[in-house]
């Protein structure tokens, strides 16, 4: 994939790898578009980057993601990529915590259908435009789930047999449908805690990028490619050493 010229929407663009890939993409002469649910951070990224649009947008209320496609449609009809990178997470106990359950649904809502909505919303524009791609983000842990994260590992291992599903079902256009699984990566997402193992923002984006100008379908960057090949010949140790991790 050449990577440059592009019109370029990224969810969760304002922090971590979103705003680091943004940054990388737009010294790329790529047109990059962000959405987030703070438009406080949305406007301290576009501070950053003056280049980057901004648009906010929850992307777990189905109303604010049919705002984004309309909008979207007026704006920037030349959308011919997008980067479904927004996540969240609940690290707590199952069977200990208060509002458990609405905590799932929000997490399914964000990691999973929200990018099956805008995926379905957006593919009319990104198709009829020259190199479409849509690129879904997930993590290592779709092979070998932590277990202090009840609802992500499923969420993200639900994101990944779809795209499997997608790229199949979209072989016969011109749409290249992407998957990069991530590692631990040092971002505020892990709230100042990060695993010891954990990459930068900057080895993990650009690991991406490599993958994506060698025209990789499937991109595990780092800790999650030795993931996926230890879960393959031992899953109970992946298992244990995943669920060992310590943080810093």
């Amino acid at each position: 994939m050449k990577l440059s010229n592009h019109t370029i929407l990224i969810t969760g663009g304002s922090s971590g790898i979103g705003l680091e890939l943004s940054r990388r993409l737009i010294e790329k002469k790529n047109k990059v578009i962000i959405c987030g649910r703070s438009e406080e951070q949305l406007q301290a990224a576009q501070y950053q980057i003056p280049e980057l649009e901004i648009v906010k947008c929850d992307i777990s209320d189905e109303n604010q993601c049919r705002h984004l496609r309309d909008w979207i449609g007026k704006k920037f009809p030349e959308v011919n990529m997008l980067i479904n990178n927004a996540a969240i997470v609940h690290k707590t106990d199952f069977f200990n915590t208060d509002n458990i359950i609405e905590m799932a649904k929000k997490e399914v809502e964000t990691n999973f259908m929200a990018p099956l909505r805008l995926i379905h919303d957006l593919f009319p524009y990104i198709q009829k435009n020259t190199n479409p791609a849509i690129i879904n983000i997930t993590t290592g842990l779709i092979y070998t789930p932590r277990a202090d994260y009840p609802f992500y590992n499923a969420t993200k291992a639900a994101l990944h047999s779809f795209t499997q599903v997608l790229r199949k079902q979209t072989e016969s256009s011109n749409v290249q449908i992407i998957e990069v699984m991530f590692p631990a990566v040092k971002t505020p997402w892990h709230k100042g805690n990060p695993p010891k193992i954990a990459i930068s923002t900057e080895k993990a984006v650009q690991e991406m990028l490599e993958g994506l100008e060698k025209g990789k379908s499937e991109i595990r960057i780092a800790g999650a490619n030795l993931l996926y090949k230890i879960s393959r010949i031992a899953p109970k140790f992946a298992f244990k050493k995943v669920n060992n991790l310590k943080n810093k």
